[in-house]
């Protein structure tokens, strides 16, 4: 007897149905299990599994070979979520079981080998394909199920055990379907930070490029001595980003379900992402891929954060890397095995010491380094890296009168507050043009546009640029952080005094900075 199970595959950052056909024979002494249909190794050791679960579930199967069959034969199927579908399709097969109308349920899970359910990465795409196609269930390890529930319109069971399918459908054994409020939970957990800018003590200049980041989108760079608080601010910027929309939060829980990376007890992620990879990270962590295909950081960092401390002592390939995603917003994907396009619009900030010995420009102490060895370090960072950092900021000590002195700093809502009517503004103003949302994605004409200067701001950057010698690169740069000082003030026009804090940012540029 021929049985059909329904289950998924991931492709990318979607999932494909699969059919998993089960046949039986006469095998006599040498009886098989063989799998077909292009399985991984994962997917081939589900015999032992399916066998093992069977055997100890007390389902003592005949001597018959089985064929496994995951249709259409012609994709690869990678890894363990097939085992449940398997073991539900030789038992139907070989009648230890019967389901009513097998084409309206889906299962995917991973089998112990006592057959406890484990959970699987990836459940919430093929939840949404579940939906899409049509099923009215889906039977997903329990661990998985508030990820699988998220989707409305489908009726997700959690399940521990392989007796608790078999004694559900032969009517033995009740399983609630699990249900989520997900707008309540996600606008519960919204605003809910580990970190908080009011923590910081002085350092009201990198506060306020924070602001300025936060409120046009803009990549960011600071640069300072150790110990003077370059990560500790840097993890408290998702605290006064705008709150993730519902649809950027689906979209970035999709990609954290296919990395494995939620916890158990969420179901959707509603804080924006904040992703901090070591320096000795390879490319393909970086960008993504492998034999199996796993999103790399820059894709777990989409709708967030991607900080890059020390940002020196990267691999410069690594780096470079970079470039593509940072100014498309997406990053493609070649292998052998796929090709994929993935969505990674993030905002980069960066951290690194003045120079290898990191204390170059510090008031007490002195620095070893020789010019030429502080420009070698600078070029371990490239040109068009550095092109597409809008905001360059050093950061100082913090005298130790101010650390033990100090008020509480402003709180991070009330910054949050200013940042939010800046966004609105932008989004106002680019509410016509596709792929554009904040100032840092301005393109020339659109900087043309929305960026004219009067007299007396147009000398101010005229002056500056041939005083400072700063790169042509920087002009457009400056006028884009120009524009989302503007609209933190509230200012139609961008004028000289918003010319000359967005010049203040870009430090790295100037010709004498390493003397």
């Amino acid at each position: 007897m021929i049985a059909k199970v329904h289950s998924a595959a991931l492709q990318g950052l979607d999932a494909m149905v699969v059919t998993v056909e089960v046949d039986n024979y006469e095998g006599g002494q040498n009886a098989k299990f063989t799998i077909v249909g292009l399985p991984d190794s994962a997917v081939k050791e589900s015999q032992e599994r399916v066998q093992s679960a069977l055997r100890v579930n007390g389902y003592k199967a005949p001597c018959k070979s089985v064929v496994v069959n995951l249709a259409p034969a012609d994709v690869r199927k990678e890894g363990s979520g097939f085992d449940l579908p398997m073991a539900i399709g030789v038992l139907l097969s070989y009648g230890f079981m019967n389901i009513p109308n097998p084409e309206k349920f889906m299962f995917v899970g991973e089998l112990g080998l006592d057959g406890t359910i484990l959970p699987v990465r990836g459940i919430l795409p093929i939840s949404i394909k579940a939906r899409e196609m049509g099923y009215e269930a889906l039977f997903v390890p329990e661990e998985n199920a508030r990820e699988a529930a998220v989707v409305n319109r489908l009726k997700v069971y959690g399940v521990n055990k392989l007796q608790d399918i078999v004694g559900f459908f032969g009517g033995m054994h009740q399983i609630e379907p699990t249900v989520v409020n997900t707008r309540e939970e996600f606008y519960a957990q919204q605003f809910s930070f580990p970190y908080d800018f009011d923590e910081v003590k002085g350092q009201a200049n990198v506060k306020r490029a924070f602001e300025v980041a936060a409120a046009g989108g803009h990549n960011i760079i600071l640069v300072g001595s150790p110990g003077c608080g370059k990560s500790m601010m840097a993890k408290r910027l998702p605290s006064i980003l705008p709150p993730l929309t519902l649809n950027e939060s689906l979209e970035t829980t999709q990609i954290h379900s296919i990395a494995g990376k939620l916890k158990k007890e969420t179901s959707l992620i509603s804080q924006r992402p904040f992703r901090s990879p070591h320096h000795t990270v390879s490319d393909v962590a970086l960008v993504g891929g492998g034999n199996t295909f796993l999103p790399g950081e820059i894709c777990l960092a989409h709708n967030g954060v991607l900080f890059l401390d020390e940002l020196p002592e990267f691999n410069r390939s690594v780096l470079e890397t970079l470039r593509q995603p940072l100014e498309d917003r997406v990053i493609s994907i070649s292998r052998a095995r796929y090709n994929l396009t993935l969505p990674c619009s993030f905002m980069l900030v960066a951290s690194m010491n003045p120079c290898p010995c990191g204390y170059h420009h510090h008031p007490t102490h002195n620095c070893a380094c020789t010019p030429g060895q502080i420009q070698r370090y600078m070029n371990k960072i490239s040109g068009p890296l550095m092109d597409r950092i809008d905001i360059q900021v050093e950061v100082e000590s913090v005298p130790f009168e101010e650390i033990s002195k100090a008020p509480k700093g402003e709180p991070s809502s009330a910054i949050r507050e200013r940042v939010l009517k800046a966004r609105q503004i932008q989004s106002e103003r680019y509410k016509g043009v596709k792929g554009i949302h904040c100032n840092a994605q301005m393109t020339t004409s659109l900087l043309q546009k929305h960026v004219q200067l009067d007299e007396k701001a147009l000398n101010l950057l005229r002056s500056a640029m041939k005083k400072l010698n700063l790169s042509a690169r920087a002009y457009d740069r400056i006028l884009k952080v120009s524009r989302t000082i503007a609209d933190l003030e509230g200012a139609e026009q961008v004028q000289s005094h918003h010319i000359a804090e967005a010049i203040g940012y870009r430090n790295l540029d100037r010709d004498n900075w390493v003397e």
